[in-house]
Protein backbone atom coordinates (compact mmCIF):
# COMPACT_ATOMS: atom_id res chain seq x y z
CA UNK A 1 0.00 0.00 0.00
CA UNK A 2 1.28 3.47 -0.87
CA UNK A 3 1.65 5.93 1.98
CA UNK A 4 0.48 9.22 0.45
CA UNK A 5 1.74 11.45 3.26
CA UNK A 6 5.22 10.02 3.14
CA UNK A 7 5.24 10.40 -0.66
CA UNK A 8 4.18 14.08 -0.48
CA UNK A 9 6.70 14.93 2.28
CA UNK A 10 9.61 13.78 0.17
CA UNK A 11 8.73 16.50 -2.39
CA UNK A 12 8.18 14.16 -5.28
CA UNK A 13 4.45 14.63 -5.18
CA UNK A 14 4.09 17.84 -7.14
CA UNK A 15 1.01 17.82 -9.26
CA UNK A 16 0.85 19.41 -12.69
CA UNK A 17 -2.25 20.41 -14.55
CA UNK A 18 -2.13 19.32 -18.15
CA UNK A 19 -3.52 22.19 -20.25
CA UNK A 20 -3.52 20.39 -23.60
CA UNK A 21 -6.94 18.72 -23.18
CA UNK A 22 -8.45 22.00 -21.99
CA UNK A 23 -7.13 23.87 -25.03
CA UNK A 24 -8.40 21.11 -27.31
CA UNK A 25 -11.83 21.37 -25.73
CA UNK A 26 -11.94 25.16 -26.17
CA UNK A 27 -11.00 24.85 -29.86
CA UNK A 28 -13.64 22.17 -30.41
CA UNK A 29 -16.29 24.38 -28.82
CA UNK A 30 -15.18 27.32 -30.95
CA UNK A 31 -15.43 25.25 -34.14
CA UNK A 32 -18.84 23.91 -33.08
CA UNK A 33 -20.28 27.38 -32.52
CA UNK A 34 -18.79 28.73 -35.75
CA UNK A 35 -20.34 25.92 -37.78
CA UNK A 36 -23.77 26.05 -36.16
CA UNK A 37 -24.17 29.83 -36.15
CA UNK A 38 -26.56 31.17 -38.74
CA UNK A 39 -25.15 34.21 -40.40
CA UNK A 40 -27.40 37.21 -40.92
CA UNK A 41 -27.45 38.51 -44.47
CA UNK A 42 -28.09 42.17 -44.98
CA UNK A 43 -29.13 44.23 -47.98
CA UNK A 44 -26.26 46.69 -47.65
CA UNK A 45 -28.35 49.88 -47.51
CA UNK A 46 -30.42 51.73 -44.93
CA UNK A 47 -34.00 52.29 -45.98
CA UNK A 48 -37.04 53.98 -44.49
CA UNK A 49 -39.63 51.25 -44.55
CA UNK A 50 -43.22 52.10 -45.31
CA UNK A 51 -45.68 51.57 -42.48
CA UNK A 52 -48.66 49.24 -42.48
CA UNK A 53 -51.12 48.40 -39.73
CA UNK A 54 -51.40 44.83 -41.03
CA UNK A 55 -47.65 44.16 -41.01
CA UNK A 56 -46.71 40.91 -39.31
CA UNK A 57 -43.38 39.79 -37.94
CA UNK A 58 -41.73 37.21 -40.13
CA UNK A 59 -39.38 34.90 -38.28
CA UNK A 60 -36.99 34.27 -41.14
CA UNK A 61 -36.12 36.17 -44.26
CA UNK A 62 -33.21 34.27 -45.71
CA UNK A 63 -32.68 36.38 -48.81
CA UNK A 64 -32.92 40.15 -48.44
CA UNK A 65 -33.06 42.44 -51.47
CA UNK A 66 -32.84 46.18 -50.91
CA UNK A 67 -34.26 48.92 -53.14
CA UNK A 68 -33.25 52.52 -52.42
CA UNK A 69 -35.10 55.71 -53.41
CA UNK A 70 -32.98 56.06 -56.55
CA UNK A 71 -34.07 52.64 -57.80
CA UNK A 72 -30.75 50.90 -57.12
CA UNK A 73 -30.97 47.25 -56.09
CA UNK A 74 -28.73 45.71 -53.44
CA UNK A 75 -28.15 42.08 -52.53
CA UNK A 76 -25.58 40.95 -49.94
CA UNK A 77 -24.16 44.49 -49.66
CA UNK A 78 -23.47 44.67 -53.42
CA UNK A 79 -25.32 46.74 -55.96
CA UNK A 80 -26.78 44.60 -58.73
CA UNK A 81 -28.71 45.29 -61.91
CA UNK A 82 -32.39 44.35 -62.17
CA UNK A 83 -31.50 42.00 -65.04
CA UNK A 84 -29.16 40.00 -62.80
CA UNK A 85 -31.65 39.60 -59.92
CA UNK A 86 -32.96 36.35 -61.39
CA UNK A 87 -29.50 34.75 -61.59
CA UNK A 88 -28.62 35.84 -58.05
CA UNK A 89 -31.89 34.52 -56.63
CA UNK A 90 -31.49 31.21 -58.48
CA UNK A 91 -28.02 30.86 -56.91
CA UNK A 92 -29.36 31.69 -53.44
CA UNK A 93 -32.26 29.26 -53.83
CA UNK A 94 -29.86 26.53 -54.98
CA UNK A 95 -27.98 26.97 -51.69
CA UNK A 96 -31.22 27.06 -49.65
CA UNK A 97 -34.27 25.72 -51.52
CA UNK A 98 -36.65 26.57 -48.65
CA UNK A 99 -35.42 30.16 -48.51
CA UNK A 100 -37.87 33.03 -48.44
CA UNK A 101 -37.25 36.39 -50.07
CA UNK A 102 -37.88 39.73 -48.39
CA UNK A 103 -37.76 42.88 -50.50
CA UNK A 104 -36.71 45.78 -48.29
CA UNK A 105 -37.79 48.82 -50.32
CA UNK A 106 -37.55 52.42 -49.22
CA UNK A 107 -40.93 54.14 -49.01
CA UNK A 108 -39.72 56.69 -51.57
CA UNK A 109 -38.64 54.01 -54.08
CA UNK A 110 -40.51 53.59 -57.35
CA UNK A 111 -43.16 50.91 -57.45
CA UNK A 112 -42.07 49.87 -60.93
CA UNK A 113 -38.61 48.85 -59.71
CA UNK A 114 -40.07 46.85 -56.83
CA UNK A 115 -42.49 45.08 -59.20
CA UNK A 116 -39.64 44.24 -61.59
CA UNK A 117 -37.61 42.80 -58.68
CA UNK A 118 -40.61 40.72 -57.57
CA UNK A 119 -41.12 39.50 -61.13
CA UNK A 120 -37.47 38.43 -61.43
CA UNK A 121 -37.74 36.58 -58.09
CA UNK A 122 -40.84 34.72 -59.31
CA UNK A 123 -39.08 33.82 -62.57
CA UNK A 124 -36.16 32.46 -60.50
CA UNK A 125 -38.55 30.02 -58.83
CA UNK A 126 -39.14 31.76 -55.51
CA UNK A 127 -42.31 30.63 -53.78
CA UNK A 128 -42.34 32.94 -50.75
CA UNK A 129 -41.79 36.65 -51.49
CA UNK A 130 -42.58 39.40 -48.98
CA UNK A 131 -42.18 43.17 -48.82
CA UNK A 132 -40.78 44.60 -45.58
CA UNK A 133 -42.84 47.19 -43.70
CA UNK A 134 -42.84 48.71 -40.24
CA UNK A 135 -45.92 48.12 -38.14
CA UNK A 136 -47.86 51.25 -37.21
CA UNK A 137 -48.94 51.72 -33.61
CA UNK A 138 -52.64 51.90 -32.88
CA UNK A 139 -55.57 50.34 -34.65
CA UNK A 140 -54.62 51.47 -38.16
CA UNK A 141 -57.09 54.36 -38.49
Amino acid sequence: MINVRKFLRRGKGTTDINMAPLIDLVFLLLIFFMVTTSFVKETGIDVRRPTASTAVLKEKGNILIGVDPKGRIFLEKKQIDVRSVRAHIERCLAENPEGSIVIVADKASHTGVVIRVMDQCKLAGAKNISIAASRTEGNGE
